[in-house]
């Protein structure tokens, strides 16, 4: 609630030298009366109009009290918004060939990956997003979907020896292309990441970047890997084995797909910088809200009108009925 007026409460302060005008009163008109002794009075109860002697006064300053707030124009206001909400098409490629279980990221590059992916994905309720991945082939996980929880659980389903080895970076881009060209969005993105070189897959990298860029579809590209060489996993007959992956791999094709496409290249190193990136995707492709905001306002004073009505009813039924006096 909220006042048109709020100037006229400050005649509420009135009220002060009115109490005090009224308890002066009181002390001038005490009465004074000598007796012997005051036993027998005691058993005698008191009357209920002793009771009632200053709910008038009080009732009085209710009355002024709730006919101050009338003249300061009590209002209502009714607000809603309307809100309209564009989303954007993401398609996220992911690589999960044999040297994305590095373990220059914690605890490799591809759990690290789906971690910060996954976060990402959480950030963004109004995007339609999918998933495609690829190593030696490729194929979609997920398609475009506003369902994030089903996104989510088929994250976690990704891992290594899905498909054959290998890193067709090309054929993961035509991939997530394909799966977003038709769509009737004005702002679509993929998030390309691996962290090797194109060496198999019937499409080379920079012409995937070109039908991307015919479809108005921006890539950004991201490099995973630490600059030396990181410690890769793998299964013998004997158990797990390890041999070693140089963090160097074709960041030039990268660059140039994001070039080609608008979009941009990015290198993480390690968990932090992968996160920022991604923060900086995120705040690269927001989401386009448009929100219009409306206010209704409604005079409020008739409950305090009659409420200081039956106030000022109340007080002179009790003043001139229940506490009558007789004066000669």
């Amino acid at each position: 609630m909220t006042f048109a007026s709020p100037g006229y409460l400050f005649l509420l302060l009135l009220l002060v030298p009115i109490v005090f005008w009224y308890i002066w009163e009181l002390h001038k008109s005490d009465a004074s009366l000598q007796l012997s002794g005051i036993q027998s009075l005691k058993k005698h109860p008191k009357s209920a109009r002793i009771y009632l002697l200053h709910v008038p006064f009080v009732l009085r300053c209710a009355a002024i009290v709730l006919l101050t707030i009338c003249l300061a124009r009590p209002q209502l206001s009714n607000r809603w918004s309307k809100e309209s909400t564009e989303g954007i098409d993401i398609m996220m490629a992911i690589d999960i060939s044999g040297t994305m279980l590095a373990e220059d990221l914690r605890p490799n590059r591809l759990e690290a990956a789906k971690q910060v992916a996954t976060e990402f994905v959480n950030d963004r309720p109004n995007d339609n997003i999918g998933l495609v991945v690829f190593a030696g082939e490729s194929f979609t996980q997920c398609p475009l979907t506003t369902d994030h929880a089903v996104l989510i659980n088929l994250f976690q389903a990704v891992r290594f020896g899905m498909i054959d080895d290998g890193t067709a970076i090309g054929l993961g881009l035509a991939n997530a292309v394909n799966r977003m060209k038709d769509s009737p969005t004005k702002s679509k993105v993929v998030i390309l990441l691996t962290d090797g070189s194109n060496n198999c897959g019937d499409i080379d990298p920079i012409t995937a970047a070109e039908i991307a860029k015919t479809f108005g579809i921006r890539v950004y590209a991201i490099g995973v890997g630490s600059k030396g060489e990181a410690r890769v996993p793998y299964q013998t007959p004997i158990g797990i084995q390890y041999t070693t992956t140089s963090g160097q791999f074709d960041e030039g094709t990268l660059r140039q797909i994001a070039q080609t496409t608008g979009g941009e290249y990015f290198r993480a190193t390690d968990n932090a910088t992968l996160k920022r990136v991604y923060q900086e995707i995120d705040q690269l492709e927001k989401t386009k809200i448009r929100v219009r905001e409306y206010s209704k306002r409604s005079e409020n004073f008739a409950p305090f009108l009659w409420a200081a009505i039956c106030c000022l009813l109340l007080e002179l039924l009790l003043r001139f009925v229940v506490l009558r006096t007789i004066t000669n």
